[in-house]
């Protein structure tokens, strides 16, 4: 229809038009944000052609900003995903930063970062709606002025020799693991969260693959197997860490349209990251 095609130009031009005024005033926060991630579909052709690629193509650097909502909370396939899979498959050559985060100070450092760097790379931060009236996403006032960005977020409540299984994951999923994980008391899991899909944070993920040497790791996402950051991490990973996948079966819809079938698959993967 006309109304749909309106919104989808708009997306596009709107963006082309963020990219081009980030360009032109590099010391400015530029934020574009869409209402959901999927509607970056809209602009797609700017992100190809412009945004992952400016810099090999061009060597014109660009820190635009694109917040994307992301997460499965129950509202269907179209309001779910920001296509993960499809930007980290554009990710090479250092082009961009891919961003999951999840609390309120980590957010803060990301975007400040963007401007303390002596060098502009542009940012997609994928976060869930939901999450912002979360109370376990809220930081104190001392996790804004202190300290910086953290690629990786480790457990910090667990003696490291008692831990036999690892659950690695990224983004919204990580705060009902964390709340199965203190409803059960399970003491024998720790849960790691990966807040920089890329570029990896391989130093990071290296110290505390060691620190955790005698357990069994697992990347657990709510995508469906061929979504994700699975298939990414499984190229880049394989190497260094040995980790098996929890996931949402491979589909070709992002996500159930019912509500019902989302709750019932969200919990079978809860469930299975503790029993498997």
């Amino acid at each position: 229809t006309p109304r749909i095609w309106n919104s989808l130009l708009s997306e596009y031009a709107v963006l082309g038009f963020e990219y081009g005024y980030a360009m032109a005033n590099p010391n400015a926060l530029v934020i574009w944000e869409a209402q959901f991630g999927d509607f970056a579909n809209g602009a797609q052709t700017i992100i190809d052609q412009f945004v992952s690629c400016a810099e090999t193509k061009w060597g014109r650097m660009n820190g635009l900003v694109l917040l994307l909502p992301h997460g499965y909370e129950g509202q269907g396939p179209e309001h779910s995903s920001a296509r993960i899979e499809r930007n980290l498959q554009m990710s090479a050559e250092l082009n961009w930063v891919l961003t999951n985060v999840t609390t309120a100070s980590n957010f803060f450092h990301c975007l400040r970062r963007q401007l303390a760097w002596p060098f502009r790379k542009p940012l997609i931060n994928y976060s869930p709606k939901a999450n912002l009236r979360l109370h376990s996403t809220y930081s104190t006032l001392e996790e804004f002025t202190s300290g910086g960005f953290k690629e990786v977020i480790d457990s910090s409540d667990i003696n490291p020799d008692n831990i036999k299984k690892v659950l690695l994951c990224s983004g919204k999923i990580y705060f009902e693991l964390e709340e199965k994980r203190q409803k059960d008391n399970v003491q024998d899991t720790a849960i790691v969260r990966l807040e920089q899909l890329y570029p990896i944070p391989f130093k990071q993920l290296d110290q505390i693959y060691k620190k955790y040497k005698k357990a069994v790791w697992y990347w657990v996402q709510e995508e469906p197997l061929n979504m994700g950051a699975a298939s990414f991490l499984r190229m880049h990973l394989s190497s260094s860490i040995n980790f098996g996948i929890i996931s949402r079966p491979a589909s070709a819809a992002t996500a159930s349209g019912f509500s019902k079938v989302h709750k019932e698959e969200q919990e079978e993967i809860i469930n299975a990251a503790f029993t498997v």
